[in-house]
């Protein structure tokens, strides 16, 4: 039993997996404190500028990662940016600001692995007055009813 389980695990080896990083199309307009704060916390996942680390390699923690990685960049994609209307712009920036004000992201499952992405006060600060700030130039963006959900 251990030489089929042994044999399995060296087949799943064989099995490719998609890690590439296509192009980056645009770049986010962000101050300096805040682009680095994201490219730090969020670039791995959600750009073309992946850094694919050793076990992103090894199956089938691979298959686990590749999948992460893609659905991450077909929700929100920082090397895309410039792709997006100023309205989607504006409403990703508070979803950004949302998920990590709740704690949601960064993924606490990739924070082990990547201890520089944890999130200091400073860096929050700096997220939080970010979508302040495209709030306030957005003054007519439509309210997401989620943000109301604990009233009802």
């Amino acid at each position: 039993m251990a030489a089929i389980l042994g044999g399995l695990v060296v087949a799943i080896q064989f099995i490719p997996t998609d890690r590439t990083n296509p192009p980056v199309t645009s770049e986010i307009h962000a101050s300096p404190a805040v682009a680095a704060v994201l490219r730090r916390s969020c670039y791995d996942c959600h750009s073309n500028e992946t850094r694919w680390p050793w076990y992103s390699h090894v199956a089938p923690i691979s298959f686990v990662v590749s999948r992460d990685v893609h659905q991450a960049r077909h929700h929100l994609n920082f090397s895309t940016w410039g792709e997006y209307d100023p309205i989607r712009q504006a409403k990703a920036v508070r979803e950004i600001w949302k998920q990590v004000s709740s704690g949601e992201m960064p993924m606490s499952i990739y924070l082990p692995f990547h201890r520089d992405a944890r999130l200091s006060e400073p860096a929050k600060a700096a997220l939080e007055a970010w979508a302040n700030s495209v709030a306030a130039a957005n003054p007519g963006l439509p309210e997401d009813p989620a943000d109301h959900e604990h009233e009802r």
